[in-house]
């Protein structure tokens, strides 16, 4: 028995126990240790996007291998972990042409005929949520949605370079691929955004702007490595970007999910930059070119999850904090116990903190 925090309907998690099943030969239990509060379980637990009930949301985590399937050959029992939501097949389209996050990874989940990996009360399913539900003392999910990581490395500090981390430094990295003296522009200084403001950083990028409407968001990016801060409320934040960069930014990335955000991220591009869009924004949005963004040569982009790479570059990104490169210290606000989480996603809705983290006995 594990537990938990289930949704068992939209608005509220609680918490319950529930039943993993043994390894199937692909297949990873791990007992978790960490894992971060992430604006897109909201989405989910809000009801904004669509999910089978019961289930257990919970996607960035990290923790320890307490068993493997016959077939496993990536992790053994005792590695360090840390998961993503990323899991790939390895021989579909996407993955034999290197874009792995944009694998549908019906081959890392067990088949409808199959027994659930995770259920209760004497056999009813409880449904897995993005191949992981870490918001639970363990986890049953594919090899290919883990990977290991340095020992040495603290597993609550792990867990958050599993969903933000890997999307805002995948951005700056994979998606965007961003030369050292371009200008960034960052809309949305939430875990994401800080982590992209960070990438950024380590990039060489010449300007990094972190834009956010929280004073305390803006001070914690420039922590991070932003070089200027605008408040994204301001009437004049667009001519801002546009007198620091002496014309607009090579590359304007999204961290919120929403319209106004993104619609913001177009307006604040150079002739020939890329706006890139990584926030869930309401399913019936829709973000645009002009006629002269498209004769400037402007770029719109989508990056599910940074299009990252997750058994490449977590490994580095571990690397990044080991070095004291990557600042994954002040990205995480609190850590909290299981129990705590309703109140974890209270403070997010408020906008005023960075990451919490969920702490594992």
């Amino acid at each position: 028995m594990a537990k938990a925090a289930i949704l068992e309907q939209v608005g509220g998690l609680t918490i319950g126990e529930v039943e993993l099943a043994d390894p199937a030969p692909h297949e990873v239990l791990i007992d978790t240790k960490a894992c971060g509060l992430c604006h897109s379980d909201l989405h989910f637990i809000d009801g904004a996007y669509p999910h089978p009930l019961p289930a257990i949301p919970g996607h960035e985590a990290a923790g320890v291998v307490r068993a493997v399937g016959s077939e496993v050959k990536t992790v053994k029992p005792g590695d360090h972990v840390v998961s993503c939501l990323s899991a790939f097949c390895g021989h579909c389209e996407f993955c034999v042409t290197g874009r792995m996050a944009l694998c549908m990874g019906a081959d890392t989940r067990r088949e409808q005929t199959a027994a659930p990996r995770i259920t209760r009360g004497g056999g009813e399913t409880v449904n897995q949520m993005l191949n992981l539900s870490a918001f639970a003392e363990q986890m049953l999910i594919h090899e290919h949605a883990c990977v290991a990581i340095d020992k040495d490395m603290p597993l609550d500090r792990a867990a958050v370079i599993g969903c933000a981390v890997t999307t805002g430094a995948g951005a700056i990295f994979n998606a965007c691929s961003v030369v050292p003296g371009e200008a960034v522009a960052v809309v949305g200084c939430g875990g994401v955004g800080l982590a992209t403001v960070n990438a950024a950083k380590i990039a060489g990028a010449g300007k990094v702007i972190a834009i956010d409407p929280l004073p305390e968001k803006r001070q914690l990016a420039e922590v991070l490595g932003a070089t200027h801060t605008v408040d994204a409320m301001a009437d004049d934040a667009v001519e801002q970007v546009m007198k620091i960069t002496g014309g607009g930014v090579h590359h304007a990335i999204e961290a919120v999910g929403r319209q106004a955000s993104a619609d913001l991220a177009v307006k604040l591009l150079r002739r020939g930059g890329t706006a890139t869009i990584l926030g869930m924004m309401p399913l019936d949005c829709k973000v645009g070119l002009g006629a002269m963004d498209l004769l400037s040569g402007k770029k719109l982009q989508g990056a599910i999850m940074g299009m990252n790479h997750f058994p490449v570059d977590l490994p580095r990104l571990v690397d990044f904090y080991m070095r004291g490169l990557l600042d994954l210290d002040t990205i995480i606000a609190e850590r909290i116990p299981l129990e705590k989480i309703n109140e974890g996603f209270e403070k997010m809705k408020q906008g005023t903190s960075a990451r919490s983290v969920i702490v594992f006995d």
